[in-house]
């Protein structure tokens, strides 16, 4: 009697989101182009006139990483270093959103954070909610 093939890998959904299509995707692109405008933003900031806003600029620069890093953990789908990233960005947009209204002379320009990404659309502020909520419905696990 011949032996049977093991089956292959199934295609079939295991219940789990992914950020390889559809809104994951999307939220992916988003994260992406946040990285890259704070990435430019922060740099010129820095080399131009850092002098003027070291805190501003500098937390700017740091809001460039963590976008960086939540964009590459959500495409290859490393969910707790996602969540990890996200969460210190809500942390870091609600902080350095309320300082920039409390101490206005720290964030003489705007950068990605400050008055809760106001210069952003607000996408700095949603974004981490919607990307927290992502990660959350993709770890969830079918009963």
């Amino acid at each position: 009697m011949p032996e049977t093939p093991a089956p292959a890998a199934s295609s079939a959904p295991t219940g789990r989101t992914t950020t390889g299509t559809g809104l994951g995707r999307i939220i992916v692109l988003v994260y992406g182009v946040l990285a890259l405008a704070a990435t430019g933003r922060s740099i010129m900031q820095i080399a131009s006139y850092f002098e003027r806003a070291p805190l501003a600029y500098s937390l700017s620069a740091l809001a460039a990483v963590i976008y960086l890093v939540a964009t590459v953990a959500l495409a290859v789908g490393r969910r707790r270093l996602a969540t990890s990233a996200i969460v210190i960005e809500l942390v870091g947009v609600l902080a350095v959103g309320a300082l920039s209204y409390v101490t206005p002379s720290l964030f003489p320009d705007k950068t990605v954070w400050s008055h809760f990404g106001a210069g952003y659309g607000y996408v700095p502020l949603v974004l981490p909610i919607l990307g927290l909520w992502w990660v959350r419905r993709g770890s969830r696990t079918p009963h």
